[in-house]
């Protein structure tokens, strides 16, 4: 007997396109069309990106997407030219345009793609948690494998990253422009990662190396590592001032104890599992007497909301062996910023943990444009190295501040090689403000362009040892 199979309406269109075009699929043949709505945009794209693959979007137009896709591994998505994606709330508003999909489950997905999408955020900026502490617009956690290319996204809200990602091994992005009032591009733990090519109009933080971040910040903790960020330019964006073009935040905590006093985004270690305080960041200070021990989710003890970070111990998060490389400054801020927080949203470093050591950063050919007294570097965590070559400052020296919770911050080595001095006068190239901080300068082929330039340091209640070419350290 013969057998017959019968495909119907959509579905069969797209099996016979794409058996037609071998491994790649258009996803109009899904239905996926600038004339359709964005429910049925969202189904459609959802449909196509299943089938994995390669999947195209290559009619030209505005689609609007009115709910998050979920990427699997194996799949490319590639968005051809004058394509563009425009969120729209037509079933309620929602956070991420695309997620893989086991953010949702914590499992890796592997080889994941997304070229040349062009985002409108059109206003619809929320967060909705599908994962606590995973709020961008394109937003990955647990991946492996993962490239972001030619991406543009000009609307950016005050509430979501554009691009976050966290838990990853081998991530590049590549060849980016974002504008908005949020960070640009967000990271959380991760190892062996490029970000290169980026234009930066951002209110918040154009990049942001968050190993340890607010609880709403991050959906896991650890270190970030073995990266480098390279060729961008950071302009200025007249609607929000604050941030930095790069905050690298370290973090530390310790086993839970009864009796602790803990608050807002303080994290602790019970029963081999991370768990963290989430409650509103008012400054509330609460006593831990019950120990958490729930595998999953949130749970109410002594009037604290204990939520399960992750199932892998680590007591502290920081950057390391990150090369940052041809960046160019235009936007008034401090350039860098190598962070712990103190306040209200968070507290990067509990009192009596392990001091957390951020290792070897490397700054080569940055340059700053504006001509304002703001930091190159400040300087708020134990770091062993910052190696600066051929980079160009003004008035833009390196700050060391006290976090006030930790006693020894121990001593770092600043090796200047190449740099070019544009400020005319007096430049206080080191400041520490952190008692009994030991702090080592070397500068070899300094360039000065003013005659009456000079250089000084301010070693405060620490110590400085300089060995220097500069105008006014030259012994």
């Amino acid at each position: 007997m013969n057998r017959r199979i019968f495909l119907e309406g959509a579905a069969a269109t797209a099996l016979l396109a794409t058996a037609a075009r071998g491994s790649s699929a258009d996803a109009a043949d899904f239905g996926f069309s600038p004339h359709a709505t964005g429910l049925e945009n969202t189904r459609a794209l959802q449909r196509a990106v299943d089938r994995t693959g390669t999947i195209i979007v290559s009619q030209p137009g505005t689609y609007q997407i009115a709910g998050t896709v979920y990427i699997g591994g194996n799949t490319s998505l590639i968005f051809e030219n004058n394509v563009f994606l425009r969120k729209v709330a037509e079933q309620g508003t929602f956070t991420h345009v695309l997620l893989n999909k086991g953010a949702l489950t914590r499992t890796y997905d592997e080889h994941i793609a997304v070229s040349g999408l062009q985002l409108i955020v059109n206003g619809v900026d929320v967060r909705n948690w599908q994962v606590y502490g995973l709020h961008g617009q394109i937003a990955f956690f647990y991946v492996r494998d993962l490239r972001i290319e030619r991406f543009r996204c000009l609307d950016g809200g005050p509430l979501q990253f554009v691009i976050h990602v966290c838990t990853f091994e081998d991530l590049t992005i590549d060849d980016i422009h974002i504008q908005g009032l949020k960070d640009g591009v967000h990271l959380g733990r991760g190892k062996r990662f490029a970000i290169r090519n980026g234009v930066f109009e951002t209110g918040d933080d154009a990049i942001a190396l968050n190993g340890h971040d607010y609880a709403v910040g991050n959906p896991e903790l650890g270190w970030i590592e073995d990266g480098v960020v390279e060729n961008m330019h950071d302009l200025p964006n007249p609607k929000r001032q604050i941030g930095y073009f790069c905050r690298i935040v370290a973090g530390a905590w310790s086993d839970w104890r009864p009796g602790m006093e803990v608050r807002q985004s303080d994290t602790v270690v019970s029963g081999g599992r991370l768990y963290r305080v989430q409650a509103n960041p008012d400054g509330t200070v609460y006593q831990s007497v019950t120990r958490p021990v729930h595998e999953s989710g949130a749970v109410v003890l002594d009037g604290i909301n204990w939520g399960v970070v992750q199932n892998d111990v680590t007591y502290t998060a920081g950057v390391r062996n990150v090369v940052f490389r041809d960046v160019i400054l235009e936007k008034v801020r401090i350039a860098f910023s190598v962070h712990f927080g103190n306040d209200k949203y968070s507290r990067s470093y509990y009192p009596g943990a392990t001091v957390p050591r951020q290792e070897k950063l490397v700054f080569d050919n940055v340059r700053i444009l504006h001509d304002s007294p703001t930091d190159f570097l400040q300087v708020r965590t134990p770091v062993d190295v910052l190696s600066i070559a051929s980079c160009s400052l003004r008035d833009n020296g390196i700050t060391f501040e006290s976090n006030t919770a930790i006693g020894d911050y121990g001593k770092t080595r600043i090796g200047m090689t190449g740099c070019i001095f544009g400020k005319r006068g007096a430049l206080d190239l080191v400041v520490n403000k952190i008692p009994r901080k030991l702090i080592s300068l070397k500068t070899e082929g300094s360039v000065e362009l003013s005659d009456d330039f000079s250089a000084r340091v301010m070693p405060g209640e620490g110590s400085i040892v300089v060995d220097s070419d500069l105008t006014g350290l030259r012994k």
